[in-house]
This record gives C-alpha cells, structure tokens and sequence, in this order.
C-alpha cells in the first residue's frame, strides 16, 4: 500500500494470462456512465477461462506494443519503458455465440469476431503501473482485466454493441437477429497463440449463458 510499481518491474509482479469476461450490460451502461460511469452494467458477473497461460510461455509470442497516431496524446514519461522489451503479446482471440435455438437444432455457434491483443493500447506492463502509480496496492492472487480486446476490422471488435452499433443487428443461421444479447445465449471467448517453429498455446475455453433474471412474487 502506497508503493509504486515503476514500468520496467511492472511484468515481475504479473503470473500470467487468462480470458475473461466481465458480461458488460452495454445498454445500461450507456445509460449510466454518465455522470456515474459503469456500475450496474458490470457488476453482476465474471467469467474466466480454466487456467493460466504464464509468461514465460508466451515469451516467444511477444512483439512491439501498439504504435499510437501521432496526433494521439503520447503516454506519460512514468508509462515508458527504458528497457526496450517487446511488452505486446500476438495473442488470437475469438468470440462466439450461440443461442438457445441453435443448440437445439444442433447447430455449431457463430463466430462475432477475430481479433489480437496485439492491438490493445496500452500494454499489460503500463496496466500494471498506472494501477499502482496512485498508491493502491496489489496482493497476490489480484485479477486485472485488460479491457475489450477489439481491432482495426469490423471482424475484429469484441464487444457485441461495437459490431452492431446499437442498430445493425448480425443475423443467426436460425433467422433470429440480435442487437444484444438474449437469454439463452451462450458466449464463448478462445485465445490461442501460434507462431512458425514453435507448439501452439491454448487458454482453454472462456463460455457462459446468459440466464433469465428471477421474478420475485
């Protein structure tokens, strides 16, 4: 408590890696980030995949962290390495969904997105010092959430409102459209590393459905 974690010791303190999913409530939170920011639309669950992927085995997955526009604001002097390292990673991840119906009817899930941590603004290394740079402390076992992973591409964004916009609904190969999603809907997020010469690494499957809310009589 009241230490900082200096950019270059950032990764020291990081185990590794999972998927997870913070089930954000965009519509609610749309409606309550302002002036609240989000609460109610990310407070009611949290999956992560089934183990952890450390860092040493994603160190030959590593590369230059995301390149920022040069009209963009340049990160802080406290949030730049001097060590030079490669703090990207080119992790694959994907998003699939499947709802109710289709399960029924045997049909495979859906594919929404495809797309890279590789591309996330900030690396995990700034996460972790930018966290611990106002004094609040992190003890082992800490789960930090990087944020949605989302690309260039259309095919790359994953968050379901990001590829909707809130008004062009994807079609399911059962006719149903979906804007948001629905009860019954079941989500499932792959990560997966792979690279020329070396065995491909898998996170496991992060997946949850989506449950009707109890009515209280």
């Amino acid at each position: 408590m009241g230490e900082r974690i200096l950019i270059d010791d950032a990764e020291a303190h990081v185990f590794g890696f999972c998927l997870l999913n913070d089930w954000s409530g965009r519509d609610i939170q749309a409606w309550e980030y302002q002036p609240l920011g989000p609460f109610l639309g990310k407070n009611f669950a949290t999956s992560i995949s089934p183990w952890i992927v450390t860092l040493d085995a994603l160190a030959p997955f590593r590369c230059s962290p995301f390149t920022r526009p040069e009209t963009d604001p340049q990160p802080l002097p406290y949030l730049t390495a001097e060590k030079g390292l490669k703090a990207g990673f080119d992790i694959t991840i994907e998003v699939y969904l499947r709802s109710a119906r289709m399960r029924d009817e045997e049909l495979p899930p859906l594919r929404l997105s495809r797309g890279s941590f590789a591309d996330m603004y900030w690396s995990v290394a700034q996460m972790v010092t930018h966290h611990a740079s106002g004094g609040c402390n992190l003890l082992p076992g800490d789960l930090i959430a990087s944020g949605t992973v989302s690309g260039p591409d259309d095919d790359s964004r994953g968050c379901l409102l990001e590829i909707t916009g809130g008004s062009r609904a994807i079609e399911l190969p059962t006719g149903e459209q979906r804007l948001f999603l629905a009860d019954g809907d079941e989500i499932a997020l792959h990560g997966f590393c792979e690279r020329d010469g070396y065995t491909r690494i898998g996170f496991g499957t992060c997946t949850g459905v989506i449950l009707p809310a109890h009515e209280r009589f």
